[in-house]
């Protein structure tokens, strides 16, 4: 037997039992990430698996690719709406939280190990920034909702804060291998790899969904394949230009994933399945990495450190700049708790061992112990914390299930086919009760063995398929119809225009999207405006409450067609 083929196999054995120990995760209340880090220090050395693995150079290279994936995987699921609703505080706590939770955290670990002040530092930069693939992990699969800005500031600072805390942790390796004074090299370093980034970034990623609407590949799988090749380009040309790769392949993650381009559900899909692989992979690696039994020899110093940067570091880094920026008490203390640590404080901990540093050995046990205290404290208690801050929002309203059939490069629609749960509130309602906005059509209905046409008069079921034929900026619209819940005017419809037909009645909008318009009753659109316009004509406006209606089209003496705008004054709470 050739050596590959025992390593596949022990492979495939860890990968095996971090997919089915993650059903433990929310029995049990620890992330998955600490998870994924047991069953590797239970496969090491000291573990009942009696691996070796001290390669840290290999560590490094996987453990570097596995977070570019993870971090592509965040920018696509990442909407730009949220980076323009929080990109000034999440930049704050990016750049100077890092730098501040550094400083305050490498003072005490100075004092608490008896190292060099600048040893000290470099542990604290080390430590200093969250980590993406903790919290994008945590937060969506903790079962709980936050306000969109303060969930996207939490996702924002941690994929945009590994530049500063590696900027920090090579500007002091630096200083502590040759005894050089910080100048000017360190304030280049950090523009270096912030513009870089990002140039590098935006010029990969808008070409590519430009790219994926054009090329015609022979095989569908191909094209998320294509995506995958893109995301890692941009981490390789930025970083091989002296930019951070992680800051660039998080950017065009962003861009692609807020394009439109053909089997972009289906790419979705891949990416997550891949970044749940890397996940696995990368703490299991960084398990096996570590000798349980050394931690014993750093775990009251490991603690003191930790309890440091929980409790007196990170809040005193976020709580005045979150302050500036109008956040409340209790949202600041909530972003102060969900400072994890994760993969990236350990991946830049062997940076020491790469370079040779005396003291890396200590460095490295140190950080991995913090980043295990970090994970299973803040970690698992972020559903209680939120709780008790009262920061839990009513879920956005989502459909049932979704499936995305085609998405053609040269045809603006999509089809789409949505499956009703049980709680869908759409059941027992007729097809023409749905409010369906105009360019959103039910092509056909399957009902178990059963296919037939939808019909005004056809009544929905549990289980049934709807295939819905509709142009891509409806999207959202439709997820609010199909829904388990009441849709909020608020936070679940977009700030676009809303196209109905004049026969809908005020019921029947007000249940699909929330919106009030008069009395929730039988009253068409077209029988409402006409009461509240002098001259039925197109381009006539009746204002409300919720924003403006304008006449459209008109058929003899009705309103065929009805547009709707929201009131931009109508916002989501952040309290």
């Amino acid at each position: 037997m050739f050596p590959i083929d025992h390593q596949i196999l022990i492979a495939a054995v860890l990968l095996f039992a971090g997919v089915i120990t993650s059903k433990l995760s929310p029995r049990i209340g620890l992330p998955v990430l600490v998870i994924f880090l047991g069953i590797g220090m239970l496969a090491g050395e000291d573990g009942i698996g009696r691996i070796q693995f001290d390669d840290v150079d290999t560590a490094h290279a996987l453990g570097t690719l596995a977070l570019a994936i993870i971090l592509f995987d965040g920018g696509l699921q990442t909407s730009l709406s949220s980076i323009k609703l929080v990109w000034k505080p999440a930049s704050a706590l990016a750049t100077l939280g890092v730098a501040i939770t550094a400083g305050i955290t490498g003072a005490a670990a100075a004092f608490i190990l008896d190292l060099p002040l600048p040893v000290g530092f470099l542990l604290g930069a080390i430590v200093g920034s969250t980590d993406a693939a903790a919290v994008f992990t945590i937060l969506r699969n903790a079962g709980i909702h936050l306000s969109p800005r303060l969930k996207s500031t939490l996702e924002i600072e941690s994929a945009s804060n590994d530049p500063m805390a590696i900027f920090l942790t090579i500007g002091l390796l630096q200083l502590v291998t040759t005894n050089a004074m910080p100048g000017t090299e360190l304030l280049i370093l950090f523009i270096q790899q912030i513009g870089v980034g990002s140039i590098i970034g935006l010029a990969i990623g808008y070409p590519a969904v430009k790219l994926f609407n054009r090329i015609s590949l022979q095989a569908p799988g191909l094209y998320p394949v294509m995506v995958s090749a893109c995301g890692l380009l941009s981490f390789g040309v930025s970083a091989t230009l002296g930019g951070s790769g992680f800051f660039s392949v998080f950017i065009t993650g962003v861009i692609i994933g807020n394009g439109r381009f053909v089997y972009q559900r289906a790419t979705f899909l891949f990416h997550d399945g891949l970044a749940w692989l890397s996940q696995i992979g990368m703490f299991v690696m960084l398990g096996l990495l570590v000798t349980p039994t050394s931690l014993i020899h750093v775990w009251r110093e490991g603690l003191l450190i930790a309890l440091v940067l929980i409790f007196v570091a990170r809040p005193l880094a976020v709580a005045p700049l979150l302050a500036f920026f109008g956040f409340n008490k209790r949202e600041i203390g909530l972003v102060s708790w969900v400072g994890l640590r994760g993969s990236v404080p350990i991946i830049l901990a062997i940076f020491p061992l790469i370079f040779g540093l005396p003291q890396a050995p200590l460095l490295f046990n140190v950080v991995f112990f913090v980043v295990l205290i970090s994970a299973t404290l803040q970690g698992s208690t972020l559903p209680w914390m939120a709780r008790k801050l009262k920061l839990i929002v009513p879920p956005p309203a989502t459909p049932s299930a979704t499936l995305e059939i085609a998405a053609l490069a040269n045809v603006d629609t999509e089809i789409v086919r949505y499956t009703l749960g049980q709680n869908a509130k759409v059941l027992d309602l007729t097809i023409s009760q749905l409010a369906l906005p105009e360019g959103a059509v039910i092509a056909m209905i399957t009902r178990g063995s059963d296919v037939f046409p939808p019909r005004g008069s056809t009544k929905l079921e549990a289980e049934d398929h709807l295939f819905i034929v509709l142009k891509p900026g409806l999207r959202r619209f439709v997820d609010c119809i199909f829904s388990t819940i009441s849709p909020s005017l608020a936070t679940d419809l977009p700030d676009a225009e809303l196209l109905l037909k004049g026969s809908a009645t005020l019921e029947d909008v007000f249940r699909s999207y929330g919106i009030i318009i008069g009395p929730t009753d039988s009253t068409s659109l077209s029988d409402f405006v006409k009461q509240e316009v002098k001259t039925l004509q197109v381009g006539g406006q009746v204002i409300i409450n919720a924003g403006t209606l304008t006449i459209q089209s008109l058929q003899t003496h009705d309103v065929a067609t009805i547009s709707f705008v929201r009131n931009p004054l109508i916002q989501p709470s952040d309290s």
